[in-house]
């Protein structure tokens, strides 16, 4: 077989249907990502996340949004339910423990059913215009506190076996509306853009793959959204320094226009590795897949020295950190 499809899917439920498995089989995707509708239990997800890397007869890596609070696709009872990240933030006595703490239980539970890579920590800034989809998810405003949060979160990740996905590449905090319906477009300058926006990215930027933000940096492209645009893609390369495995955000978003496969196509000639695909519907899937292509050389190398990132888990007692994380919440 050669390279995977530089593509990263998801499916339709809680378990891999026979179109799905032979869908599949054939495309190779280099990865896939799961949701609430594809989670019911613990067993069911071990099967689940086993069924799939069988699929593609290899490891594939499987992501997950879990960031905790509103953006928690694993849920109670069967897994812990955490603040959003900004009110922790605010709230803990230490709040740098905290973060260390909720991200290296979050792991835990990511290791325990299969999942080896969860789509966090966000380095955006909040603003004070940032849209309520995105606020309670940010870490702060400054620039120093998202970068030691965000880096304590990634190295959380990694001492439970999980790997991190920087995002949103190259700032999302200054957007006013919902990339999900909507584009979001900024006006600022590039001198502003460059001191803070890009600074966090900039200061994290040896985390191993990262994930685009849907929106207009007027001031680089005044066109395209960032995903889909090869001048914002060269500044993410050569300014903010980031030389890991780029994916793009859903491609499936609203704030994107034309077909999946024209959004596709428009993300790895603009510079991005790896298309992501999250609504599972089949027909948009094969379309992407025949979009994307299969993974560059440089591609399927910063993928590998992602990849390479991934360990066995340190052990922990997480009855014991998740009573120090409420400590630290209920002293601050």
């Amino acid at each position: 077989m050669g390279a995977p499809a530089a593509v990263i899917l998801g499916l339709a439920g809680t378990e891999l249907s026979k179109e799905e498995q032979a869908f599949f089989s054939e495309a190779n995707p280099w990865g896939f990502i799961l949701f609430a509708r594809n989670v019911d239990n613990p067993a069911q997800l071990r099967a689940l996340t086993r069924d799939l890397r069988d699929a593609v007869g290899r490891d594939a890596p499987i992501l997950i949004d879990q960031e905790g609070g509103r953006v928690q696709r694993m849920r109670s009872p069967d897994w812990r339910e955490y603040l959003p990240a900004l009110d922790q933030m605010a709230r803990a006595a230490d709040p740098i423990r905290a973060q260390w703490l909720r991200n290296r239980l979050i792991a835990a539970e990511l290791c325990d059913v299969g999942i080896d890579v969860n789509c966090a920590p966000l380095a955006d800034l909040v603003e004070d215009e940032t849209h309520p989809v995105l606020h309670n998810r940010l870490y702060g405003g400054d620039v120093a506190t998202v970068v030691r949060a965000a880096r304590t979160c990634a190295e959380a990740f990694l001492s439970g076996g999980v790997l991190p996905v920087l995002k949103h590449i190259p700032g999302y905090g200054r957007a006013r509306v919902d990339g999900h319906l909507h584009l979001p477009r900024v006006s600022a300058s590039r001198a502003e853009l460059a001191t803070r926006d890009f600074a966090p990215f900039q200061a994290l930027n040896d985390i191993r793959m990262g994930m685009t933000a849907h929106i207009v940096m007027e001031a680089i492209d005044p066109e395209n959204a960032a995903t889909v645009s090869a001048p914002v893609m060269q500044v993410i390369r050569e300014e903010i320094g980031f030389e890991g495995l780029m994916m793009t955000d859903d491609i499936s978003m609203e704030a994107l226009s034309g077909t999946v496969a024209d959004r596709s196509a428009a993300a790895i000639a603009a510079g991005c590795d790896i298309v992501l695909h999250c609504n599972g519907k089949l027909d948009e899937m094969a379309q992407v897949v025949a979009a994307s292509g299969q993974l560059s050389v440089a591609g399927q190398r910063r993928a590998d020295d992602a990849l390479a990132q991934r360990q066995n888990p340190t052990p922990v007692d997480s009855d014991r950190l998740a009573a120090d994380l409420e400590a630290l919440l209920a002293a601050g």
